[in-house]
């Protein structure tokens, strides 16, 4: 469909995502060309995409390779092979003795790998869950930026970060990105705040540079903030905020 050109600020998400129809692509590609604005929000959502991305991305538990080994450990390698002129009499006594400790160890070994594979098992269990979790929060972002009534409003920090909001009523959700974002002190965090008619209410955290779904109604806040909490959170602000803006309207 066409957009009239003031519009075509918004596309700046769903173009990002390639959730465009052909037309609609067009039409933006030739609106980017004298648009510096709209090149920055786009660089922005590829670049926060890719951080989404990157956080689903699982390196496998240190302690794998040493439960791996200590199992390996435990199964016994094959005997030697006897030379053919031994004696039959020694070769079924040594078979004998050999069959229960044979048995023993195969045991053992059986007994390791059950418990390894029981704990692979557990880790696999938490790691699709966690694979999960991001595919959901990924789910939440992505359709905020893509929403047709997504509107965009960027900031700046006193402590130098630069961020963007980006905010749909329709789905009454926003997501809150922050680039160079300082570490916190050691037990603090940055916390997240939705103002209602001067009223401040928790809204999520933000631990580094990133995106995040805010929590809460966001449809009619007026304000978000950031404050540095301490690190289990807060109910209300406890220090001045580092950053104060307006919600896109």
């Amino acid at each position: 469909m066409n957009h009239h050109a003031a519009d075509l600020h918004i596309l700046a998400a769903p173009y990002a995502l390639d959730a465009l129809d052909p037309a609609e692509r067009a039409e933006f590609d030739a609106h980017l060309t004298g648009c510096d604005g709209c090149r920055e929000d786009v660089a922005d959502f590829l670049a926060t995409a890719a951080r989404l991305a990157a956080s689903a991305a699982q390196a496998p538990p240190a302690a794998m390779k040493q439960r791996t080994m200590t199992a390996a450990d435990h199964v016994r390698q094959l005997p030697p092979h006897l030379p053919a002129t031994s004696p039959l009499a020694v070769r079924g006594a040594l078979r004998r003795k050999a069959l229960p400790v044979a048995l023993a160890a195969s045991l053992v070994a059986a007994a390791s790998f059950a418990g390894l594979a029981a704990w692979q098992n557990q880790e696999n269990r938490q790691l699709e869950q966690r694979a999960r979790q991001v595919e959901q929060r990924l789910g939440a972002v992505g359709g905020v930026l893509a929403a047709p009534d997504a509107r965009t409003v960027h900031g700046r920090a006193d402590n130098g970060a630069l961020t963007t909001v980006v905010a749909s009523d329709r789905q009454d959700k926003a997501v809150f990105t922050a680039t160079g974002l300082p570490a916190p002190a050691p037990g603090k965090t940055y916390q997240l705040w939705l103002a209602h008619d001067g009223t401040m209410s928790p809204a999520g955290f933000i631990h580094r540079d990133g995106t995040v779904l805010i929590d809460g109604n966001t449809a009619d806040a007026d304000a978000l903030g950031l404050t540095l909490e301490p690190a289990g959170g807060s109910p209300q602000p406890t220090t001045t905020p580092v950053l104060l803006m307006t919600l896109p309207a």
